[in-house]
């Protein structure tokens, strides 16, 4: 386990360099000057350009700007947003909790939801049943988030008038319209795999072993067969707090809701590089450790892992 533990840490470490030099040469990368880019043209003084571009540190070789950067970030200090003039980290942390809140929502909803459809159809294969939720998993996949968000809002906004169709702080019902957006497709990709999984631990051997041992058959389905099945589940239900994250850009841009998501694209459609950098960052941090923790789980239920 101690080995699992250090190349699992050490491969996280080094996907934290990559996005560290990512994140570095996103303004390197920009198209001509890159003090052209963040100012526009409210700068157009020769001197005025060089002395910016003094001020941001960009007159020094690349290798001093980036161990100047490193050494900012471990401190905590991702720079100054040039939007509105505040640090970046205290703009993110604002708004993540906001994104945070929107996730868990989601990935409580579509957790509970395709474990519960993936068993019932597992565990009545073939039924008319069965056949029901495979074409609605299908469906729920298949339909992109932005055309369920606005089908969403037409029905229980407009129509019936029963939630929110933008987010307002006084109303926790402005949650349920883009937490069920978000965990419609993840809940159609996990009864799928949950489906699966039960399909092929009750295809094995063992179950029978406990049968002739006089095993409930309550027991065998729940205790034994659903027990092994959990295995890929967990890594699964792990991504899903990734991808749901990710999907938080488009949900938030739609319902109007603050979050980390909207924040990023706001500062990109501003050209805000500090906190395009900053939330980028933040973001790919928050990946990492729930990508390694999601391994570690996964390493502790399976000890097959470990090797």
């Amino acid at each position: 386990m101690r080995n699992f533990l250090f190349r699992r840490v050490l491969t996280s470490l080094l996907v934290l360099f990559g996005v560290s030099v990512f994140t570095f040469l996103m303004l390197h990368l920009v198209p001509g000057d890159p003090v052209h880019a963040l100012v526009g043209k409210q700068v157009s003084s020769p001197e005025k350009l060089a002395e910016l571009r003094q001020e941001l540190g960009l007159d020094r070789p690349l290798p001093v700007q980036y161990f100047e950067y490193i050494g900012k970030t471990l401190r905590g200090d991702f720079g100054t947003s040039l939007k509105n003039n505040r640090p970046v980290l205290t703009c993110i942390m604002e708004q993540l909790p906001g994104t945070f809140k929107l996730t868990l929502a989601a990935l409580t909803i579509s957790t509970a939801l395709g474990l519960l459809f993936g068993a019932i159809g597992a565990f009545h294969q073939h039924s008319l049943l069965d056949e029901i939720l495979s074409v609605l998993s299908i469906i729920g996949i298949s339909v992109p988030p932005f055309f369920l968000a606005l089908l969403l809002i037409l029905l229980f906004s407009i129509h019936l008038n029963w939630l929110p169709s933008t987010a307002k702080t006084s109303d926790p019902r402005s949650i349920i319209l883009p937490a069920v957006t978000l965990a419609v497709g993840e809940a159609a990709w996990l009864a799928r795999l949950v489906r699966s999984s039960i399909l092929d631990e009750m295809n094995k051997s063992y179950q029978w072993t406990a049968r002739a041992k006089g095993a409930a058959e309550s027991r065998v389905l729940w205790i034994h067969i659903m027990r092994n099945s959990l295995i890929p589940i967990i890594t699964a239900v792990g991504l899903q707090f990734v991808y749901l994250m990710a999907g938080s850009v488009l949900v938030e841009s739609i319902f109007a809701r603050q979050g980390i998501g909207r924040l990023a694209l706001t500062a990109i459609q501003n050209r805000d590089f500090p906190l395009v950098q900053g939330t980028v960052t933040i973001i790919a941090l928050i990946y990492v450790l729930a990508n390694t923790l999601t391994d570690i789980l996964f390493a502790a239920v399976d000890p097959r892992v470990r090797l």
